[in-house]
């Protein structure tokens, strides 16, 4: 690809997605003070159109905002890697990432069902290509499995959409709503079955254990670039859907209250403990990230099903927290592998001394996954822990608990790695050696266009967990307007 040509993909990718910025921040600052923001595709409202609505409110609003800061600073961090992963394919690559963060905005701000469904694709179809598009054979058999699982996951919910159609003759989210509580359906079985099925299937998009096998692979062998950018959001995005359909299609009532919080509160426990004891059996860092981004997927559907307003702000707060912890350390790894050559645990040998920078905003990204203050983390743990206290769920705070002292375990081990360096047994990691990825260079830090998306990425971290209070502000706000999560049970 011609030099003139990337420049421009460049500039495209970094334009759009600061934009796009711009507008998610403007549209909260207006959502917060004035309300919800309604849109009419083509201004066609129904029935003389289509009647697709987009809907702004408080909730996805932080959510939206979350997608466009990863977006952008990721798009800075490719700058590099994109010529050196997917050599001669970087316009195919900004034309995926960016109809990927398309995907992922429109989901979260469309009030359709339908409409939900195909952005849910446009999302998913995007992160297939990005995934397959580096050079290694296993992850284009990673992207190849994801598919697999990824179309599973939407047939389950698209033909809980379709019992929805048949049911209520609405597509609408609001609509729906409405027409279930007013019209008695909240007891028939096919509004049962549509429920069962739509929430399958996002529990598939957000690999909840154990549908999560497709998740590993893909981010582990996925370039350095898609990997920065869906590992914060994908699963992330996909718990928004979640608690999107549970308060607006089918009302907080209905779809806390069937008995089935006490199930899917135990099915979350086991998902934090086995992504938490999975990742303890790593040889591997980035792999490790991956089966813990499986554990917090436990958090958050755990938060949810606890079934009060604690355990739902909790939840929502973990969204946008997740999405900046997973965006720090997933960036910290791609700098690592870049500059050592490798992703063992053995290429941190003594990177304190050699990559100071690098390693300050790994702290940061380690010390929040653990839970300590005054990271986001930490606060995040404490909104889920109250949650699940006045539901009288200990099961739940003992499972975050232990989460949290493996996660300690395991990030005080490569810290020690990094300060003390690797002990014999560790250096015989393949490729090992003081060399960056060139084979000859000596490990040093990597360009200021990767270092600086990551400190920013750190202080997001900070910023998110020093204005923890004002952030659970707006998300309580935001819950109020959904009945029974809207008070404390």
């Amino acid at each position: 690809m011609q030099a003139g040509s990337l420049r421009l993909c460049l500039k495209l990718a970094l334009g759009a997605t600061a934009f796009s910025l711009w507008c998610g921040v403007s549209l909260l600052i207006q959502v917060a003070g004035d309300g919800p923001v309604e849109y009419f595709l083509g201004n066609w409202r129904e029935p003389f159109g289509v009647g697709i609505q987009f809907r702004i409110d408080l909730l996805n609003a932080l959510v939206l905002v979350a997608i466009s800061s990863v977006a952008f600073l990721t798009a800075i961090y490719s700058t590099r890697l994109v010529r050196e992963e997917t050599r001669g394919k970087e316009a195919l690559f900004y034309s995926l990432y960016l109809l990927q963060v398309t995907g992922l905005s429109g989901m979260t701000i469309t009030a359709d069902a339908f409409n939900l469904f195909v952005l849910l694709e446009v999302a998913s179809l995007t992160g297939y290509g990005l995934i397959a598009m580096g050079a290694s054979r296993r992850g284009t058999l990673a992207a190849f499995n994801y598919v697999i699982m990824g179309t599973i996951g939407a047939s389950f919910y698209l033909i809980g959409v379709g019992y929805l159609y048949i049911k209520t003759g609405a597509l609408n989210m609001i609509e729906i709503r409405a027409i279930i509580a007013e019209s008695g359906l909240a007891s028939d079985r096919m509004i049962h079955v549509a429920f069962i099925l739509m929430t399958i299937g996002v529990w598939i998009k957000m690999a909840f254990f154990p549908l999560y096998g497709w998740l590993p692979n893909a981010y582990t062998y996925s370039p350095s670039s898609t990997g920065a950018l869906i590992a914060p959001l994908t699963t992330k995005v996909s718990v928004y859907v979640m608690i999107r359909i549970l308060l607006s299609v089918f009302g907080a009532d209905y779809a806390l209250r069937r008995r089935t919080g006490g199930v899917v509160v135990w099915l979350a426990v086991i998902a934090i403990l086995a992504g938490s004891i999975l990742a303890l059996a790593q040889t591997e860092f980035k792999r490790m990230l991956c089966y813990l981004i499986v554990a917090e997927v436990g958090y958050m559907v755990g938060g949810v099903w606890l079934e009060n307003r604690m355990g739902v702000l909790g939840a929502v707060y973990h969204i946008v927290s997740d999405a900046a912890m997973t965006l720090c350390l997933f960036l910290a790894a791609g700098i690592i592998i870049r500059q050592t050559g490798g992703y063992g645990y053995a290429k941190f040998d003594r990177l304190f001394r050699r990559m100071p920078v690098t390693m300050a905003a790994f702290c940061v990204g380690a010390f929040s996954m653990i839970g300590i203050p005054p990271t986001c983390g930490f606060f995040s743990k404490w909104y889920l822990i109250q949650g699940a206290i006045e539901a009288g769920r200990w099961e739940y705070v003992a499972a975050l608990l232990i989460s949290s002292l493996i996660n300690a375990i395991l990030f005080f081990k490569v810290i020690e790695i990094a300060f003390f360096g690797a002990k014999p047994a560790e250096g015989h990691d393949h490729g090992h050696g003081d060399h960056g990825h060139g084979g000859g260079e000596k490990i040093v830090e990597a360009p200021g266009s990767m270092l600086f998306p990551l400190l920013c990425a750190a202080a997001l971290i900070l910023f998110i967990g020093i204005f923890n209070t004002q952030i659970a502000d707006l998300i309580g706000r935001a819950l109020d307007a959904f009945p029974v999560v809207g008070t404390a049970k």
